[in-house]
């Protein structure tokens, strides 16, 4: 322990904590930050102190000097101003001369009054620049169909490059060039379509000005809304229902579903769904699968296939590995294909009359959409992917406020479900909703404690063993790229012990995706997300996937069973190494 004295304030702290860390301590103390972001429980540091906003004054031994609070330790004896004069001019020159390179488009631009740079300089009073010169001009690139890359507004925080690069080991982004043309970006400035991005969103979530944000389709979503040729739907995805409250001030994990349900009615859509059907048959083909290598002992592990962010890191990093995740798509597409088919004919409307919008909580999901093998004859399986930010825009723009709604339910038959497809947006929560069901199937007896809680959790590799009557089964989840790098190069060492691996791009799964109410990787608000989903679940009265009465009926009226020719053409897919 170190005695430091903070603002005339005596405090003990732990040697090596940095000032900004051990200021919190002291009431009344609040020093401004940039760069800095919040990373406890990854396991990964950010102490760049690029920004230079968080400068204090520090005093040892006689010697005064201005430190950035977010990356110098404490050490004995010190005594740590940051309010004085000195301090506070310091902070307001580093906030102009940012100013003086940025762009002023705040009114249209798509961080506005979300923007830290802004409320920063909001909080100083700035109202006119002591600092004019040359500014940046970069392209802005829309290449990926997901990401928005605006370099002209980077900071040089560097929080994307270590979200991409130590977080999710994928190192898209990197510092490039050197002096005032110093930005971070791909390497070359390629192009986020000719990089091995893999479109989780990270980024996007870390980045505190308008730099990284996702493209919209929201505009074209409204087009067709209008369009009285079209047919419009839409699904919702599990994690949103736990999140979109946050975005009108209400408790992270309060459920949303019923007046989600009543808003996007109250948009105009003709049918209101659930993309936890879209999980429920996720678990039938998938448990099948599952069942059969194992039992064959064939093409071990099996990965589950629900993140697209993940298999686009498998595709670009392990090439290898293509063969071994299942091949079931995503909830989203499977979801999708049965509207465009099932639903389409028993509603008498044309496939490429029907638009498909999905609700999801991820950046990566728009990515997947238009992937060419999720269309046919150029009639894609969904059509538009709004984020749960871009939801709670429209409902705004709309004039809706849905937190005064009364709860409505889902439209049939694709918006039934059971508690086992709401938890897959939680980590861990496809393989206890697979488990939930394979273990009926292989034991042929009621599974009268359906939860799993050994692969419940945060931490980023967890693995636990089932015993399935005798078949010992041998499973591991991991969440965070990062992590599944961990598990993967086990797999191609020959390592591996297990039977079935599930694999999610965001650290805490879903709840923690590209498109979620930015918390800035707050892992107390990620638990109170994961709290309500297992709520939701708990208060089901189904809580397995093959339970799903309206499953069951879509089986009998068009699939045949699960794994059946047509439910391979419909539900299945495949993957390229890239």
């Amino acid at each position: 322990m170190a005695n430091i004295t903070i603002n005339g304030t005596a405090v003990e702290a732990s040697q090596g904590q940095t000032i900004l860390d051990a200021a919190k301590a002291v009431d009344g103390v609040y020093i401004p930050t940039l760069c800095h972001m919040n990373l406890e429980g990854f396991n990964v540091e950010h102490r760049v102190g690029s920004c230079r906003v968080c400068m204090v004054e520090a005093e040892q031994g006689g010697r005064k000097r201005m430190v950035p609070a977010c990356c110098t330790p404490i050490s004995e004896g010190m005594t740590i101003r940051t309010n004085t004069a000195e301090v506070i001019q310091a902070r307001r020159t580093v906030l102009e001369l940012l100013l003086s390179d940025h762009p002023f488009d705040c009114l249209t631009c798509a961080k506005n009054q979300h923007c830290e740079l802004q409320s920063l300089a909001k909080e100083f009073g700035i109202e006119n620049l002591s600092y004019k010169g040359e500014e940046s001009c970069y392209p802005v690139d829309i290449s990926s169909g997901g990401i928005k890359r605006d370099l002209n507004k980077c900071i040089m925080c560097r929080r994307c490059e270590t979200a991409c690069s130590d977080i999710q080991t994928v190192k898209t982004l990197t510092g490039f060039g050197r002096g005032f043309k110093a930005v971070v970006a791909s390497p070359e400035m390629m192009p986020l379509k000719d990089t091995n991005c893999v479109m989780c969103g990270q980024c996007v979530n870390v980045c505190p000005t308008a730099a990284l944000t996702g493209i919209s389709y929201t505009k074209k979503v409204w087009k067709a809304l209008a369009d009285p040729k079209k047919t419009v739907v839409v699904q919702i995805a599990p994690a949103v229902r736990v999140a979109i409250g946050e975005m009108f001030g209400f408790a992270p994990g309060t459920d949303f579903t019923g007046r989600m349900v009543a808003g996007l009615r109250q948009l105009g859509f003709k049918g209101v769904f659930d993309t936890n059907f879209g999980a429920d048959l996720t678990i039938m083909e998938e448990a099948t699968e599952i069942i059969s290598r194992v039992t064959k002992g064939e093409n071990l592990p099996v990965l589950t296939s629900c993140c697209p962010g993940w298999i686009n890191f498998l595709e670009f990093q392990f090439p290898d590995l293509v063969n071994i995740p299942s091949s079931c798509k995503s909830p989203q597409q499977m979801w999708g294909a049965i509207a465009k088919s099932y639903y389409a004919e028993k509603i008498g409307v044309k496939p490429e009359d029907l638009v498909v919008v999905s609700v999801m909580p991820c950046q990566a999901k728009k990515y997947e959409a238009a992937r060419s093998e999720f269309q046919k004859n150029g009639v894609r399986d969904v059509d538009y992917v709004v984020t749960t930010r871009e939801l709670s825009q429209m409902f705004k723009e709309a004039g809706i406020d849905i937190t005064k709604m009364h709860d409505e339910g889902f439209d049939h038959p694709l918006g039934d479900s059971t508690g086992a497809a709401v938890i897959f947006g939680a980590t861990g929560g496809v393989m206890e909703a697979a488990l939930r069901t394979a273990y009926e199937w292989v034991t042929k007896k009621e599974l009268k404690d359906v939860n799993f809680t050994a692969v419940r959790g945060m931490e980023g590799v967890r693995d636990a063993e089932i015993d399935l009557d005798g078949l010992t089964l041998k499973v591991a989840v991991a969440s965070g790229l990062g992590n599944a790098r961990k598990l993967l190069e086990k797999i191609q060492s020959g390592e591996s012990k297990y039977h079935v691996i599930e694999i999610m791009a965001c650290p805490g799964g879903c709840i923690n995706g590209g498109g979620q109410p930015l918390i800035h990787s707050d892992t107390d608000v990620l638990q109170q997300r994961i709290q309500g989903l297992y709520a939701i679940d708990s208060n089901c009265e189904k809580r397995k996937s093959h339970e799903n009465p309206y499953i069951q009926q879509l089986y009998r009226e068009f699939l045949g069973e699960p794994g059946s020719p047509k439910a391979h053409h419909l539900l299945h897919t495949h993957y390229h190494k890239k």
